[in-house]
C-alpha cells in the first residue's frame, strides 16, 4: 500500500512539473507602418468620405501562454475626415495628427512557420495638430458661390477642442517566420474612439464628433529571447 502511494505521489509531481514548464515565454520588438483611412462619426451627420493618412509605431509583444499575449505599441497615426460634395466642385479634407498608444490582447495560432493572429483592446492618443486643405473660403462658406444652402458647415472651421482621445481598436492579421527570430507580418485594423474632438454640452452644435478610422500595415518583429 505505501509502495503505490509512493508510485502516485511520483506521478503527480511529474505530471505537474511537466504541466509547468509548457511554453517559454517569447519578447519581441519591431516596428509596423502603412496607411490610414479616417472618418468622423458626426452628430448631426456630415456627408463625408474617407481621408487617407499615414500611420506608424514601434512595437513591443510578451507572449507567456501557448496561444495568448499582449501588445504595446507608441507611434503616430492620422485622421480626420473628407467632406463628400458628391458631384459639385468643392473640396475640403482635415487631417489630424495623434501620438499614439495602444496596448492589446495578442491571440495567435498557426504553425510555427506562419501564424494568425487577432489584436483587441483600448488606444489612448494625444492630438499633435491638423491641417485642412480646400479649394474655397471655407471659413465664410455662406459667401461662396454656388455652396450648397442647408448642409452643415460649423465643422469645417471650428477649433478642436478634444486634445486627448481614446477608444477600442481591433485588428485582424498574419505573420510569417522568416527565421526563429525574424518575422514580417500584415495587419488590418479598425479603431472607434470614444472621445469627441469638438465640445459635445446639449448646447453646442455637435453631440457627438468621434474618430472613426481603418489601418492596413506591414511591419517587422525581432524576437529577443
Amino acid at each position: 500500500m505505501m509502495r503505490r502511494l509512493v508510485l502516485l505521489a511520483a506521478l503527480v509531481l511529474c505530471l505537474s512539473a511537466a504541466a509547468e514548464v509548457h511554453y517559454k515565454p517569447h519578447i519581441s520588438i519591431g516596428g509596423r507602418a502603412g496607411v490610414s483611412m479616417a472618418q468622423m462619426s458626426f452628430s448631426p451627420s456630415v456627408k463625408q468620405s474617407f481621408n487617407m493618412g499615414s500611420t506608424g509605431a514601434v512595437t513591443f509583444r510578451y507572449t507567456e501562454e501557448k496561444l495568448f499575449g499582449f501588445i504595446a505599441e507608441l507611434g503616430w497615426v492620422q485622421r480626420g475626415w473628407k467632406e463628400n460634395y458628391e458631384e459639385l466642385p468643392f473640396e475640403y479634407s482635415r487631417s489630424i495628427t495623434y501620438l499614439n498608444l495602444p496596448l492589446l490582447t495578442h491571440i495567435y495560432f498557426g504553425s510555427p512557420r506562419f501564424k494568425c493572429f487577432i489584436n483587441l483592446g483600448p488606444q489612448v492618443a494625444l492630438y499633435l495638430g491638423d491641417k485642412i486643405s480646400s479649394n474655397f473660403d471655407y471659413e465664410h462658406p455662406g459667401t461662396v458661390q454656388g455652396y450648397p444652402a442647408n448642409r452643415q458647415t460649423a465643422q469645417l472651421s471650428m477649433d478642436i477642442t478634444g486634445k486627448f482621445d481614446y477608444g477600442i481598436c481591433g485588428g485582424l492579421g498574419f505573420e510569417f517566420y522568416v527565421s526563429p527570430r525574424n518575422s514580417i507580418f500584415v495587419e488590418g485594423r479598425y479603431y472607434y474612439g470614444l472621445g469627441n474632438i469638438y465640445p459635445s454640452s446639449k448646447a453646442d452644435t455637435f453631440g457627438a464628433s468621434r474618430n472613426m478610422s481603418i489601418e492596413a500595415t506591414i511591419g517587422y518583429n525581432f524576437r529577443l529571447k
